[in-house]
């Protein structure tokens, strides 16, 4: 876990409401320690709403609008009266919130202004540290060879391209080393996986080869799906590397810089 050392001076004081997410709070909880930490740290008051629930991305994905509406106006009931930026270690989660409410609330509904309000105010993780709060050097220490894969909807849903990279950039006695097709879906998808078991198999166990052949000891991602999936494609394949959070990093080996 990350220290208790003070916020850098000049950061920003923020009021910060956490979006656990599902996936997050079920299977990686020390991921979710993890943020409250490090916004902590560079000066953030981090609060959780408790009566959250899941935004109904998993409904919506799979063409049930009507129950996916259901579930997200109770996740809109549950941020309504808590003021400040909505932060999440999923980019998955954020991009449903940011880009799809906007479907399930259109004009004439009663939620629509809530549902654009709140999407206006829900960041991913890196987005936030990098954009917001313009800070790609928390401080942290991990000495060990690592590679990075994007994933989907950090990439192509919010357009996060360089900033996880530009915060792994700044850790301390790390060594960043390419992965062959980073860009590349892992094959999780979601409901994807499900209904194509077959296909996405076969796109997991093309990105286990290139984690492999990386020769790093941890693949670094941002959405827990993506965790889950590429976890047991290497367990599967017999391979050292580990799955590891963006944001377990982050929070590590706490340097003096």
């Amino acid at each position: 876990m990350i220290d208790e050392s003070p916020a850098p001076s000049g950061s920003p004081r923020r009021r910060v409401q956490l979006f656990a997410t599902c996936l997050a709070e079920s299977f990686y909880p020390d991921v979710l320690r993890d943020t409250v930490a490090v916004l902590e740290h560079l000066g953030a008051t981090v609060g959780f709403p408790g009566g959250q629930t899941c935004c109904g991305q998993p409904l919506f994905n799979s063409g049930f609008q009507s129950d996916a509406r259901s579930v997200a106006r109770g996740f809109l009931a549950a941020f309504r009266d808590h003021e400040g930026d909505i932060v999440s270690p999923s980019g998955s989660c954020v991009d449903m919130v940011r880009h799809h409410f906007a479907d399930l609330f259109p004009e004439g509904d009663p939620d629509h202004a809530l549902a654009l309000e709140t999407a206006g105010r829900t960041y991913e993780l890196t987005e936030y540290l990098v954009r917001v709060l313009e800070v790609t050097d928390v401080g942290a220490r991990f000495p060990h060879k690592v590679t990075y894969h994007a994933s989907c909807h950090m990439l192509r849903g919010l357009g996060l391209r360089d900033e996880a990279k530009q915060l792994l950039g700044e850790v301390q006695d790390i060594e960043l080393v390419p992965l062959e097709e980073e860009e590349s879906c892992c094959g999780f998808g979601g409901a994807f996986s499900v209904i194509y078991p077959d296909v996405s198999r076969a796109m997991m166990e093309s990105k286990v080869r290139a984690i492999v052949a990386s020769g790093a000891e941890a693949v670094v991602a941002c959405d827990a799906g993506c965790l889950m999936n590429i976890a047991g494609g290497l367990r599967k394949a017999g391979a050292s590397a580990r799955p590891v959070h963006l944001v377990e990093i982050l929070a590590s080996g706490r340097s003096q810089r």
